[in-house]
């Protein structure tokens, strides 16, 4: 009785309630049921994500070939399973010191050098899923394609190519980095059918054991202090020759400087002796011009009639004479008037 009352009234005090608490009530049930159906019957693959749907039931049973991208999917509960796989670049660290919060990981790889010393390699691979209907279905759902794909496939590869390195050649990076990428072509043969890719594998640094590794710092402390006497030596032998080099360069500036002084003097010579040549023949035509000019003049004086012309210019010099008084007879009678007498006086003869 008391079931029915509660239960007559609960209905009375939901008929007492106002309108707009219904419509939200009923708004609540609605989104419930919403809620609930769209997790039974939709899966989310995230933007990140492939999705790839296995049917339990029917006639397309199995993995569908249908890759699903991000957003809603339709599903049947207990017949359909949505396998949701990363699209992401994802790394798998081989390291005996894992960092807090890194991914996947394992021990560093054991690798067993050509010269029979064995060496820690701290690597890291980074592969992408490109094709997850190819994975499912070679490898299988979930995280198998780390476990059954690249684990067991990571290590041996590696071994194959970084352990035909001998002891010392680990420390060759341009090689170590050859075997790198040979060690990641033997992994994509492996795994690229089953729709992984491996686009790095990254070794970060490798540890031998202490005495091996004293052993190799020793040779190496060794083959440096030869290296350095080597280039030493090599040094000394180029400062020789730099310094015969430099000498002989001295000695030919030297020459040159001496062929350079020579060629002055030389041409300061000839040019002194051009001036004297020309001073010479200048002087030499001074000379004859004046020789032929008293020639010139005595030839006019030989000319018949000169003897007057000389009395004339005598005349011409005792023009302006005061007057003296000289004796015109005797030996040194002087008569301006008897030409040939006084050109005899003054030593003119008739040549």
């Amino acid at each position: 009785m008391s079931e029915q009352w509660d239960a007559r009234s609960g209905k009375e005090s939901f008929k007492k309630l106002p309108g707009c608490f219904k419509v939200i009530f009923f708004g609540a049930v609605i989104f419930f049921i919403l809620v609930v159906f769209l997790n039974m019957f939709f899966v989310y693959v995230r933007p990140y994500e492939y999705g790839v749907k296995e049917v339990k039931l029917g006639a397309h049973r199995g993995i569908q070939d249908k890759i699903y991208t991000a957003g809603y999917h339709f599903v049947i509960p207990g017949i359909h399973i949505m396998h949701r796989f990363p699209r992401v670049t994802q790394v798998f660290d081989m390291t005996n010191y894992p960092s807090a919060g890194s991914g996947r990981h394992e021990k560093a790889a054991k690798i067993q050098t050509s010269d029979g010393f064995f060496v820690d390699v701290d690597v890291s691979i980074l592969f992408r899923i490109v094709d997850p209907v190819k994975v499912i279905k070679s490898i299988g759902p979930g995280t198998l394609y780390f476990d059954n794909g690249v684990i067991p496939k990571a290590e041996p590869s590696l071994k194959a190519t970084l352990g035909e390195l001998t002891t010392e050649e680990f420390y060759n990076s341009p090689l170590r980095v050859r075997k790198v990428e040979e060690s990641k072509k033997l992994l994509n043969q492996e795994l690229n059918e089953k729709g992984i890719i491996i686009e790095h594998i990254l070794i970060r640094y490798f540890v031998y054991t202490p005495e091996i590794q004293r052993n190799i710092e020793e040779k190496k402390l060794k083959d440096q202090l030869v290296f350095t006497n080597k280039s030493k030596a090599k040094a000394a032998e180029e400062w020789a020759k730099l310094q015969k080099i430099i000498e002989e360069g001295e000695a030919n500036v030297k020459v040159k400087l001496e062929e350079g002084k020579a060629y002055v003097m030389k041409r300061r010579a000839e040019k002194d002796l051009y001036v004297r040549t020309k001073y010479a023949n200048a002087n030499l035509l001074i000379k004859l011009a004046e020789a032929k000019k008293t020639d010139m003049i005595n030839s006019a004086y030989r000319v018949r009639g000169t003897e007057k012309l000389v009395g004339l210019r005598m005349a011409e010099i005792l023009d302006g004479i005061e007057l003296i008084i000289l004796p015109s007879d005797g030996k040194y009678g002087f008569n301006p008037l008897d030409i040939d007498k006084d050109l005899k006086l003054f030593e003119v003869r008739k040549k």
